[in-house]
């Protein structure tokens, strides 16, 4: 893991900036709450250099890949707004505490728990945002909350993130009087890390507020400088605690980042079983990964791409990439937290391929190959019209999602060069090859309605304009 200061004193500095700090029941009715989404804030690693940029993301998503291939460890609504940023990912807005103290947090499906940088002594190390110093970045201060309270070693939650077994430090097994708080959790990703106490809280949307939620309080991160929302299948994940049917959402263009523009993350609750309407959706069951026993892959929305088609010509992929086998490796998922389509190398060389063979008429711009990772990139600057082959994933059921080309092929308008948006690992270190093969980012998904049928275990989608 990289960073500036050990794990152990990581830790160790956490526990003497937590003592530091202060902190002073019938069913929910079903509720839909909408969200605004959009990108997130520049990366300090983003440039007005097109190419860097796009190196950047490329880089991003395969860390991103390798923290996922092998991790540690009667309807109503609600609509949120969901923003674009340019480090690659889609942030919302969501409110804890008595009073409501309204904090950005990434929203991840690769993950399952809220977190959010917490306490006025909250530190960074290699964090920065466009205008916001590390040590300035927006905190939840709980000691400014009345319904902030630390979960208990014996609290059920707790197991939720530590296992059945978790280690109540002098409390004897059968104590149900222990006074201990849970224990600090560390949570990796493919960008860095974070460790922090668990807290009870209100969780307050304009329509409704939950009280209890179980989310992290985060003193000391690496390279996270903003909260993640974890909408994953984890008990700790944002739809499961608020019992959600589905969600839903709809990507706004990564050429709106860093701008006011918007689309909405939609959470329903209540049963929608009775609900028949598609709305022109196309579904494809959300599949089981034989390999459960690795905890961190039943977070994972795994999905059975039976074919990818190139042009009309379907690629030929070996199964035990397609199909999660009982090691549980192989397989796709879906991830709002990618940016970039991930493959392995197997994969994406039969794709990439695919698309040199259809468009070996347009010239190889492999000089911007090699500064951005990504291949093939063609210079068709001269070109009076290009024909990109259509990309096309089909999933069992019979669902296909035909990509927009902007959603596969990333043009650079001033130079000329249009690189394919699917990365692979060993460009920068070592092949990873446990875990799910493809990871499907949320490049490929702008300007979908995406929806998650939580309750009827279903993923759907529809092209749609989601300006």
């Amino acid at each position: 893991m990289a960073g500036s200061i050990s794990l152990l004193s990581f830790i160790s500095l956490f526990f003497s900036i937590f003592i530091a700090s202060s902190f002073s029941a019938s069913p929910p009715k079903p509720t839909t709450i909408t969200i605004p989404i959009s990108p997130f804030p520049k990366h300090p690693s983003s440039s007005s250099d097109p190419f860097q940029s796009l190196n950047f993301f490329a880089s991003a998503t395969i860390s991103r890949a390798r923290h996922l291939k092998r991790p540690k460890s009667n309807s109503s609504l609600t609509k949120t707004p969901l923003f674009p940023r340019s480090y690659g990912g889609y942030s919302i807005s969501l409110s804890f505490g008595t009073p409501p103290q309204t904090i950005s947090f990434v929203m991840d499906t690769g993950s399952s728990l809220v977190w959010l940088p917490c306490t006025s002594r909250y530190l960074c190390s290699e964090c920065s945002f466009p205008n916001i110093e590390p040590t300035k970045i927006p905190t939840f201060m709980p000691k400014f909350s009345s319904s902030s309270k630390l979960v208990g070693c014996r609290n059920p939650k707790c197991g939720w993130i530590f296992g059945d077994n978790v280690k109540c430090e002098g409390c004897e097994p059968s104590s149900k009087n222990c006074s201990q708080t849970c224990p600090a959790y560390l949570i990796q990703y493919g960008s860095g890390s974070t460790v922090g106490k668990l807290l009870s809280e209100t969780l307050d949307f304009p329509e409704k507020t939950v009280s209890d939620f179980l989310v992290g309080c985060s003193l000391l991160s690496i390279r996270q400088p903003s909260g993640i929302a974890g909408f994953g299948r984890g008990q700790e994940s944002l739809p499961s605690q608020l019992g959600l049917s589905k969600f839903s959402y709809c990507l706004i263009s990564h050429k709106f980042d860093d701008t006011p523009q918007s689309s909405d993350l939609v959470l329903y609750s209540g049963s929608n079983s009775g609900d028949t309407k598609n709305d022109g959706l196309s579904y494809t069951p959300f599949q089981k990964n034989p390999g459960t026993s690795k905890s961190a892959f039943r977070d994972y929305y795994y999905l059975l791409l039976r074919k990818v088609i190139v042009g009309g010509e379907s690629v030929e992929i070996p199964y035990k990439y397609l199909v999660p086998g009982s090691d549980g490796n192989g397989g796709t998922i879906v991830d709002s937290g990618s940016t970039f389509t991930f493959m392995e190398k197997p994969v994406f060389q039969a794709v990439s391929q695919a698309f040199t063979k259809q468009m070996a008429n347009y010239t190889r711009a492999r000089d911007v190959e090699s500064r951005t990772g990504l291949q093939p990139c063609f210079d068709i600057s001269r070109e009076k019209s290009v024909i990109f082959p259509e990309l096309v994933f089909k999933f069992k059921g019979g669902a296909k999602m035909a990509l927009p080309i902007t959603n596969y092929f990333s043009l650079v308008t001033d130079s000329g060069i249009a690189c394919l948006t699917i990365v692979t690992d060993g460009v920068a270190g070592p092949e990873v090859d446990i875990g799910p093969a493809i990871i499907l980012g949320n490049y490929q998904q702008q300007n979908f309605h995406i929806e998650y049928d939580l309750e009827n275990d279903r993923f759907g989608f529809r092209k749609q304009s989601c300006q």
